[in-house]
């Protein structure tokens, strides 16, 4: 018979979790395993929230598994590490992001690709290797393989940065995997939220000329005053729309909702490629014609691996990057899940962790 959350491992750990599809989130008990000899165990200060999260807790995907502590976008300090723990030491800042472990000895895991592994452990709504669930960063404390642990720099800030670890490296993956880097190539961003503005700053990193497009047209001030795009172009206008048919080499797709593809294709160049990384609950249609006619590509990216998101933390550290957020505590949640639902926060919540959970 299965142990109750609060028996499965020795160490006692609180967060919030939802219980069932209603994605209310609640005050719950756990536990967590003790620190293993490759183990490093971390006082969770800051949790950001992504929109995955909101998905998972209302099971929107058809596969969570009750009850959830959400939560993959987490910095903290060091408390404890193993005997095999070199690289990290107690009092650093470090963060965890959506995967705490895999396989490590696949072809894939050895190209540094963890989040594509088949066995690929997320570190919340999944299993690790004893069986046990894994739980997320709505809660005080996690203890994480060293391998899936991220040096955090000293020059980002804990709580802004925070996001980073999902909606940065969902972003700056298929960034550098496509080609989207290569100064004064025209990148269209698609959707202005919690990943789409991040976008936007990397975009401007790299030096590309960046455009928002975006069905929200009070959007336009934010894009280009505020975050330094180049350009906006208002979705639902079809004569900026018809001005700017085949003018990009690159769209970085981040809409999480059901959309149509073919506007966004009819924008890009000759080789042009869209690359989506939103996940909306039901599939896209995908056309043929623009694909051919064209010689367009049509790709997708899942977060990047361990070596990647550490990179991308040192790119962002260097170009001064962190996402636009509202710091939370922990008993707001439950009106920022609402708030999110409705697109109705600029750009990212991020849970004041430390300051919310004592127990």
């Amino acid at each position: 018979m299965a142990k109750p959350p609060t028996e499965e491992h020795p160490q006692k750990a609180f967060g919030w979790a939802a219980t069932d599809n209603s994605g209310v989130l609640s005050p719950f008990h756990f536990s967590r395993r003790d620190n293993g000899e490759n183990d490093v165990t971390i006082k969770i200060l800051y949790c950001g929230v992504c929109h995955s999260d909101l998905h998972s807790v209302k099971n929107e995907w058809g596969f969570t598994n009750y009850p959830i502590v959400p939560g993959h976008e987490i910095v903290g300090v060091v408390t404890k590490v193993g005997t095999n723990v070199k690289k990290f030491k107690e009092g650093e800042r470090v963060g965890v992001g959506v995967i705490v472990g895999s396989c490590e000895t696949c072809e894939i895991c050895q190209q540094d690709l963890e989040n594509y592994c088949p066995r690929t452990i997320f570190t919340y709504n999944a299993h690790d290797h004893d069986g046990s669930k894994t739980y997320g960063g709505y809660s005080n404390m996690v203890v994480v393989n060293q391998r899936f642990v991220l040096r955090f720099p000293d020059n980002l800030a804990p709580d802004a940065g925070a996001p980073l670890l999902c909606a940065g490296i969902t972003v700056y993956s298929p960034m550098k995997y496509y080609g989207m880097t290569e100064p004064g190539k025209h990148l269209g961003v698609a959707g202005l939220g919690g990943l789409g503005h991040v976008a936007v700053k990397m975009g401007k990193a790299f030096g590309l000329k960046v455009t928002v497009i975006s069905g929200s047209p009070n959007k336009e001030s934010e894009a280009i005053d505020r975050l330094g795009a180049d350009a906006f172009l208002l979705s639902s206008d079809p004569a900026k729309i018809k001005a700017s048919l085949g003018t990009m080499d690159f769209i970085i797709d981040t809409v999480a909702a059901v959309h149509p593809l073919t506007p966004l294709l009819a924008l890009l160049k000759l080789n042009g490629k869209l690359i989506t990384v939103g996940l909306p609950d039901k599939p896209l249609e995908l056309p043929v014609f623009p694909l051919v006619l064209g010689r367009k590509m049509v790709g997708g990216s899942d977060i990047g691996g361990i070596k990647e998101t550490q990179e991308m933390l040192d790119f962002c550290a260097k170009h001064d990057i962190t996402a636009d957020i509202e710091l939370i505590k922990m008993e707001e949640i439950n009106t920022a899940f609402e708030r999110l639902a409705k697109s109705d926060v600029r750009y990212r919540f991020v849970i004041d962790v430390g300051s919310s959970l004592s127990q």
